[in-house]
């Protein structure tokens, strides 16, 4: 057991950390011990409301008598996994301020406590804090466990120093980090780190970790077979993850629903559907039973091919599997028809999920809008968001956006101005997406003279113009016949540190080639080839429209820069 003194010691240390003195520790100075029992959280508090972490803290605080160490624990734990590290690091804080953590019997912290507030400082990118607080604590006779060694090196790759948590692994496999102090790694351990690895690209690594466990006698089971197919899923490498998955099962290891799952969805999105019903069929076969997400999936998988009667077989055939639909079910098909402009099924799938115990989120009318307004049903599309609001719903930045997108689109300016000031006025804070929609039609509409207001205001709402700004006012320009203006907005653009990208190139180019003026379309070419930009599809259909114009233009093409692939 820690004693009471030293817990002092430690939540003053910790606190001193936590509150911002950054303390950069030197990994040759971690010391690994091996796990003791943790307390087990108090049932009394395992149902935490994490919407509101502050709230039921403070709550916890003022009860008398207050809770043991562990009902904190549960909040801690809950609230990190919620990702409100802020708060995490401000409730620890607090904590040593009221002098909950020594002065109370049974409130001294222990390593759960320590493990979420780990977690929260890697994930705050506060590496240095959080090596330094592993250290102080082992100093204090705190004894870390797997789960604290295995929060920390995948916090440390998913808040990006994937190299440092491959530092912290060379010292754990070494056995001994100091002060013949040892760790052994186990099976959670690997499968932490290379979960972590795999889900910020570095599966070399992750690969190399898998075999390096298993020369250590350490067998794979399910899950880490699976964080490993996830991995090459997730990288387009089908064929590796099909290899690893058939060497999984012939090692007597059996698939879940989440590897079948996995697999699934890399080939749907390879455009293989044909296949994922096979490997659901296989599944079948298996005696795994498939779940919503793996119909899900494949019903999306039909639908990105335009396959619609298959999407909607598969759909009707769940029930007689056995297999409950959930709102994504229907939302999945829902985009289907209205990716395929049949707006009367949508419609009728989404009546039918009000007839049901289901209930249509934010993204089921999202999806009806944006495909109303494709097909330019105005009204209808004014109908459904009404029902929205009257359903309780609150729209978002994408159900705005996707408002102010169809009214600009439809030719219904007014309404989207009136929209985008009324939001405004009632202290909604505009983003770039809804901004560029509004812009962009704008300019469409002819209405450049306000375009170029809403675009000098933009720095005044705190946001910065995006590539894709500039390239709607330089093609609003260009439309107008307002060159000079266009190339000067282009060359603000870098000057204003915001560097052209092919689409704004490909803008001011059109504008030049319909104006017949192939020197100026030339020497933007040059400027690409100098920032080492690829030209794509739409900068050839510019230059073979500008040469077939006029036969003098065909002394030109020999000033054509020759683009390389040096960047890429």
């Amino acid at each position: 057991m820690v004693s009471r003194t030293r817990a002092r010691q430690a939540a003053c240390a910790v606190t001193t950390l936590v509150s911002g003195t950054s303390e950069r520790a030197k990994l040759s100075t971690i010391m690994m011990v091996h796990t003791h029992n943790s307390t087990t959280p108090s049932k009394k508090y395992r149902k935490i409301d994490v919407t509101q972490p502050l709230k039921e803290f403070n709550k916890m605080l003022q009860m008398q008598p207050r809770p043991d160490i562990s009902s904190f624990n549960a909040l801690l734990v809950a609230v990190s996994k919620a990702r409100k590290y802020q708060d995490l690091i401000f409730m620890f804080n607090r904590m040593a301020e009221v002098d909950l953590l020594p002065d109370y019997i049974g409130y001294c912290p222990n390593i759960v406590t320590f493990t979420s507030l780990i977690k929260g400082l890697c994930m705050e990118d506060r590496i240095g804090d959080a090596l330094g607080l592993l250290r102080k604590i082992i100093g204090m006779g705190f004894y870390p466990n797997v789960k604290t060694w295995s929060t920390l090196v995948n916090g440390l790759c998913r808040s990006g120093n994937v190299e440092i948590a491959l530092r912290v692994h060379q010292e754990i496999r070494s056995g001994d980090v100091g002060s013949g102090l040892r760790f052994a790694p186990n099976l959670i351990y690997y499968c932490c780190l290379i979960d972590g690895l795999c889900k910020e690209g570095f599966l070399e690594e992750g690969k190399e970790l898998f075999t390096e466990m298993e020369e250590r006698g350490i067998s794979p089971d399910v899950v880490s077979y699976g964080i490993l197919i996830n991995g090459l899923c997730k990288m387009g490498d089908w064929e590796e993850a099909k290899g690893l998955f058939f060497q999984m099962m012939d090692r007597g290891i059996r698939p879940n629903v989440v590897t079948f799952n996995m697999l699934i969805d890399a080939l749907c999105k390879e455009g293989k559907t044909d296949e994922a019903s096979g490997m659901l069929d296989f599944m079948i076969q298996r005696g795994e039973e498939p779940d919503s997400i793996t119909c899900n999936t494949l019903i999306d998988g039909y639908c990105r091919e335009g396959r619609i009667d298959d999407a909607r077989e598969l759909f009707v055939t769940m029930a007689d599997k056995g297999i409950e639909r959930d709102v994504s079910t229907y939302n999945v098909l829902i985009n289907g028809y209205c990716k395929l402009r049949k707006l009367e099924e949508a419609m009728d799938l989404f009546n039918e999920v009000l007839s049901t115990d289901y209930k249509p989120t934010v993204i089921t009318f999202n999806i009806l809008l944006t495909g109303l307004f494709q097909v330019g049903n105005v009204d209808v599309a004014r109908e459904l968001y009404s029902k929205m609001e009257d359903r309780g719903l609150t729209p978002g930045f994408s159900t705005y956006s996707i408002l102010l997108d169809g009214f600009c689109k439809n030719n219904c300016l007014g309404e989207a101005m009136e929209l985008f000031q009324t939001l405004e006025k009632s202290g909604y804070k505009h983003n770039s997406l809804s901004c560029n929609c509004l812009l962009d039609g704008l300019c469409k509409g002819g209405k450049l003279d306000l375009a170029c207001e809403l675009f000098e205001r933009l720095p005044k709402m705190g946001l910065a113009p995006t590539p894709h700004t500039y390239s709607i006012m330089i093609n609003g320009f260009c439309k107008n016949g307002q060159l000079e203006k266009a190339n000067d907005l282009f060359l603000l653009m870098e000057n204003k540190g915001c560097a052209p990208d092919v689409a704004a190139f490909n803008t001011l180019m059109r504008g030049y080639c319909n104006n017949n003026d192939p020197a100026k379309v030339v020497d933007l070419l040059h400027k690409m080839a100098e920032r080492n930009l690829l030209p794509d599809s739409y900068t050839a259909t510019i230059i073979v429209e500008l040469l077939s114009k006029d036969k003098s233009y065909s002394e030109y093409l020999k000033l054509i820069p020759n683009f390389t692939d040096k960047g890429r």
